[in-house]
């Protein structure tokens, strides 16, 4: 754990209601003890038979579902989910525009149908949405309630490459400015204060090839893993974080490590 006060800002926040689908930036939310993100990865899309079971949910791999890492026309798919009303509209260039409600299995399937043919050529199985129960969300890691990440790394990086990097490539929850370059790595057990809520580093987040991915072209054009490893000796970026106090944080407010 690194030692020493840091203090930054929040910068953005960010919540994906889809698994592997659009970042939606939110004005503030309302962190709880113990729990996700609020809105994030209540959904997935599963590519064939996944062997989730919602009635005793277990962590399931990322390359099970349509997500960056192996379907990067995922990208050129924009949704925007009305949490007020349970309703997902997703449009594609190619494909237009469809609205459902995803806590309906018609819905659900209306969404699952659609999407197999913006996709058609590229997948496993039959796809079908498959909705948290309870608690359970769909995260790449069992420990990822909440991500962080420091925007200082990524322009740390940048200045390696020449060249700038969107952080909606790293699809985190909050973006902290102000943090030394890589010190989120060391933040392993650390007690952090953001906004009004605590939280503890939980890990580091392992990067795929997710984050090679142009989130607004949906083409692979930067090789983020390899030259990280390059660059660095590894391919961590950002921190898993779990909530002990809960509380409001929006963009503005303060990032501490005490």
């Amino acid at each position: 754990m690194t030692g020493g006060a840091i203090s930054g800002r929040v910068a953005a926040l960010a919540r994906h209601p889809v698994k592997g689908f659009t970042p939606e930036p939110l004005d503030q939310v309302e962190l709880r003890a113990g729990a996700h993100f609020p809105g994030d990865r209540l959904y997935a899309v599963e590519d064939g038979p996944s062997g989730f079971d919602p009635d005793a949910p277990q962590h399931i791999p990322k390359m099970a579902f349509t997500v960056l890492a192996r379907l990067p026309d995922v990208a050129a798919v924009r949704t925007k989910w009305r949490d007020d009303e349970g309703l997902l509209t997703a449009w594609h260039p190619h494909f237009g525009e469809l609205t459902v409600d995803l806590d309906d299995d018609g819905g659900r399937l209306a969404f699952a149908t659609w999407l197999s043919g913006v996709l058609a050529g590229q997948l496993r199985g039959p796809l079908k949405v498959l909705a948290a129960p309870d608690a359970h969300r769909f995260m790449d890691s069992q420990k990822g309630f909440v991500s962080i990440i420091n925007r200082q790394s990524l322009r740390d990086f940048e200045a390696k490459l020449g060249r700038k990097i969107d952080p909606s490539r790293f699809r985190g929850n909050i973006l902290v400015e102000g943090w030394p370059a890589w010190s989120e790595l060391e933040m392993e057990g650390a007690e952090l204060t953001i906004g009004e809520a605590r939280l503890t580093g939980l890990k580091p987040i392992s990067r795929c090839t997710a984050t090679h991915v142009d989130p607004h072209s949906a083409q692979a054009d930067i090789d983020v893993v390899p030259l990280m490893r390059e660059h660095y000796g590894h391919v961590l970026c950002g921190l898993y974080a779990k909530v002990m106090a809960g509380g409001t944080i929006k963009p503005g407010d303060s990032a501490q490590l005490a």
